[in-house]
């Protein structure tokens, strides 16, 4: 009988079993024991990247701990374009990213300068980076920088696959966002932002519906907690290639926001920071499952002005309700002028310009600088290039950059200084003829301000024999042109740059020195040789002396501390990120000082006394009347050239028997000094009720210790 089932058959057949079974476990062993860890992580795409945790600024404060400028937390959307690319179609992914941002109401970053509808158009209104992104954009893509929009969209269709399905409105979309990612490799700027400060609407939306290559990135941005202050504060951007150049050598990331401009600039290096670094480990769906800090941010220092905001605000205000003022006197005044017929049409009386500064006379600390016109610095970025092109320049600090000449204001200077080197002293009188004649055979004769003011054209007028005190009670030029001849410009000089003027203040921000009258330069400023006239007119302010209005409240401070000039240094105090330490404390810094006898400084004292308490100079004295300081001070105005208006300027400190603030004010084509002193009345007015605060909410008025 035949066996069913032979034995060596099955002997086989289990031995190729066995085989099969050991072959599988030790694959089984190896895919899950051996190799189980790499198989996992390439399984779920475990990725860990090292990213720069971005340190907070430092905050900036006023002299009483106020907050003018801090951060605000934002949340920023990034796009992976490792993840985006990825996709079978990335042009219908950002089609749909765009989409979803709109409903919601956020707005994307598109930096492509092109009409968003055909006929497409390149914008006229094209910023600055708009255009040297498109220009780098150009050679990158090796395109005619002459082509139109419409060949430029036209390349982008082809360059970037857009399908015909799209509408050309959908095309200029998706383009945008290529464009806008793909620029970033022609020039050297941060990361492409897809959507900056998006709402937490958008941001749980994309969250719940787990959009692959779309990244939620926290960050800071600068806060104003003021209005004012503009030219002081500053603003901060990214860097540009130059400025990584400088800052890459502090260890500053590629896409650092640094100062540009006022103190966020003057003072960057101690509110930047230091940036962290962290380590994130995510799985395939961007989830992150770890993160570890390898190195922590450390926040940047809190910087302390010497401003006093609530001064600030005050300012500013005056300032600019006090040119309003001025342009409707002057525009009633020339429409009264026309109608008579004896005003000049073509005079340029348009107000261009205005600034106010007020210092602590005894420490030199500048409390207030205020500059008309100004703007609004939480919208530099956006109307940047509208600022440019705004009338009057409103980007300009003409409180530390602008320069005037001082007119009459200089007088107490040639006082002092004349008095100083024995040209006179403080009983010596000076008969004021009207025309100085001394060098009338060479024709030069000028004359003193009062010899034409009279009404009747055929009337001259004339000072009559006056002192140091009543001289500058009166500001006769004739009495300035004698000592100035007498005194010579180079010893004139002397005790100018004793005052301040024409000399750095020491202010951390931006400044012009101006310039004093001298011989040396006289030719770059007048193109012309030197002659004795320009001492004479150096003496009453005029020639080739500007100065600006930091520089000149500093003076009218000197002259009111009897000859000691601080320095206009603007910090107050530097405390590291949590308050806890003091890094840095102001003392009053001395630089310079102005020898003279204390008589001398009587006299021009009590002469800038008279200017504003002595009826015979009543305009003056009804500003000031019901002042509840006593104050001195001095007009001034300079003249401009033909056909311009003067401009308008004043100084003055109080109160006056213990000075302890000094104020100047100038207005381009303001007309005269005493037509621009009510806004340095006010302002005064300001700080002592300012300074009088006794309320249970101004305990903050106290320096942190």
């Amino acid at each position: 009988m035949n066996k069913l089932i032979n034995s060596g058959r099955v002997i086989a057949m289990a031995l190729i079993l066995v085989i099969l079974l050991t072959i599988y476990m030790v694959f089984l062993y190896k895919l899950q024991i051996v190799q189980g860890e790499e198989y996992y992580n390439r399984a779920n795409e475990l990725t860990t990247t090292e990213r720069t945790v971005t340190a907070s600024r430092g905050n900036i404060l006023d002299r009483y701990g106020r907050v003018l400028v801090s951060n605000a937390e934002r949340y920023n959307l990034k796009i992976d374009t490792d993840k985006l690319f990825a996709n079978e179609d990335p042009n219908a992914v950002i089609l749909e990213l765009v989409e979803l941002v709109q409903s919601y109401g956020d707005e994307y970053t598109d930096d492509l300068p092109i009409s968003m509808e055909p006929p497409f158009e390149y914008l006229e209104d094209m910023t600055a980076i708009q255009r040297t992104m498109l220009d780098a954009y150009y050679v990158r893509q090796e395109i005619d920088p002459n082509s139109t929009a419409v060949e430029l969209m036209s390349y982008m269709r082809t360059r970037y696959n857009i399908d015909n399905k799209y509408s050309a409105q959908e095309m200029r979309m998706i383009a945008g966002i290529r464009y806008s990612i793909n620029v970033r490799y022609a020039i050297n700027t941060a990361d492409y932002v897809f959507v900056e400060d998006a709402s937490m609407k958008l941001i749980s939306s994309i969250m719940e519906n787990k959009l692959v290559g779309i990244e939620v990135k926290r960050d800071y941005v600068r806060q104003y907690n003021t209005e004012y202050a503009a030219h002081i504060l500053g603003y901060v951007g990214l860097m540009t290639q130059e400025e990584y150049e400088k800052y890459s050598l502090l260890n500053y990331s590629t896409d650092s926001m640094v100062g540009k401009d006022g103190i966020e600039y003057a003072f960057e290096e101690y509110l930047h920071g230091q940036d962290g670094k962290v380590e994130e480990t995510r799985n395939a769906q961007g989830t992150i499952l770890a993160t570890v800090y390898t190195k922590e941010p450390v926040p940047g220092n809190h910087i302390y002005l010497t401003i006093d905001s609530v001064l600030q605000e005050q300012t500013e205000r005056i300032l600019g309700n006090g040119v309003e003022i001025l342009k409707k006197n002057i525009a009633q005044k020339r429409a009264e002028g026309l109608a008579r017929g004896d005003y000049n049409p073509d005079l340029k009386d348009n107000i261009t310009g205005a600034s106010a500064v007020v210092v602590n006379v005894n420490t030199g600390e500048p409390l207030a600088m205020a500059s008309w016109p100004t703007y609004d610095v939480s919208r530099i970025i956006e109307d940047y290039q509208e600022l440019l092109e705004t009338e009057n320049q409103p980007l300009f600090n003409r409180a530390l950059l602008g320069a005037y000449a001082p007119g009459s204001t200089f007088k107490p200077c040639t006082a002092i200084a004349g008095l100083t080197m024995g040209i006179v002293n403080t009983e010596d009188k000076i008969k004021c003829e009207g025309v100085f004649t001394k060098y009338a055979a060479e024709g030069y004769a000028p004359e003193c301000w009062i010899w034409n003011s009279s009404p009747n054209p055929n009337e001259k007028l004339m000072h009559p024999e006056e002192d140091v005190v009543a001289a500058i009670r009166d500001s006769c030029n004739y009495y300035f042109y004698t000592v100035g001849n007498d005194l010579g410009v180079d010893d004139m000089g002397k005790f100018a740059a004793a005052f301040g003027l024409g000399e750095y203040t020491g202010i951390e921000l931006v400044e012009t020195k101006g310039n004093m009258s001298n011989r040396a330069n006289h030719m770059d400023y007048a193109g012309t040789e030197w002659r004795i006239g320009d001492t004479l007119q150096a003496a009453i302010g005029q020639a080739d002396s500007v100065f600006s209005p930091i520089q000149m409240a500093e003076y009218c401070a000197t002259v009111a501390n009897g000859g000691t000039r601080y320095s206009s240094s603007i910090l107050k105090a530097i405390r590291n990120y949590d308050y806890s330490e003091k890094i840095y404390e102001r003392v009053p810094e001395v630089m310079s000082t102005v020898e003279t006898g204390q008589y001398n400084w009587d006299a021009v004292h009590e002469g800038m006394y008279k200017v504003l308490n002595d009826y015979i100079n009543e305009k003056n004295v009804l500003q000031w009347v019901d002042c509840a300081w006593t104050v001195a001070g001095k007009t001034g105005t300079a003249q401009k050239g033909e056909g311009i208006q003067n401009d308008g300027l004043f100084m003055c400190y109080g109160p006056y028997k213990n000075p302890e603030v000094a104020i100047f004010v100038v207005v381009e084509r303001g007309g005269a000094g005493a037509d621009v002193q009510f806004i340095a009345r006010q302002i005064m007015d300001a700080y002592i009720t300012i300074r009088g605060y006794s309320d249970t909410s101004e305990e903050e008025m106290k320096l942190l210790k």
